[in-house]
């Protein structure tokens, strides 16, 4: 059996994002389906649609944790504070290891939203530079939180 790790990974080399990587690692265990991970975090990735803000693979995760933990009613405030709780640590320990958040600072200044920049990605190979180590570090971390 494939890790967590391994499954992930294996989406991005597939062609899927940071994100539906992460979330789809974890979906099968809390009854979402993998097609629908896909679509749901499908406009995450490299750090929301190109615009390199927060990490895919920290919003996937954060995707994930509201999925095991996130509220099933709009009252339940104990279900929002262990996904805040759980999201301000999986961020913390996200940042400590890769030292951000932002897709920009972990790849650099490389600028996805170029040719230029796409080129770069691909040429410097930060696809398996950057990203999957990234993509491997947000699922260790909420393999240990969750």
């Amino acid at each position: 059996m494939k890790s967590k790790s391994d499954t992930a990974v294996g989406v991005m080399i597939a062609g899927g994002n940071c994100a539906q990587a992460v979330l789809s690692a974890f979906c099968p265990e809390w009854g979402l389906d993998k097609t629908m991970a896909l679509k749901i975090a499908g406009g995450f990735g490299a750090g929301m649609a190109r615009v390199q803000e927060v990490c895919g693979a920290v919003t996937g995760g954060i995707m994930a944790i509201g999925l095991k933990h996130g509220q099933e009613r709009e009252d339940d405030k104990e279900a929002k504070e262990t996904t805040y709780r759980l999201t301000r640590e999986l961020m913390a320990r996200f940042k400590s290891e890769f030292r951000s958040c932002r897709c920009l600072d972990l790849l650099g200044g490389c600028d996805l939203k170029t040719e230029v920049g796409q080129k770069r990605f691909g040429d410097e190979g930060l696809l398996e530079k950057v990203c999957h180590p990234c993509v491997r570090g947000a699922v260790r971390i909420l393999e240990d939180i969750l």
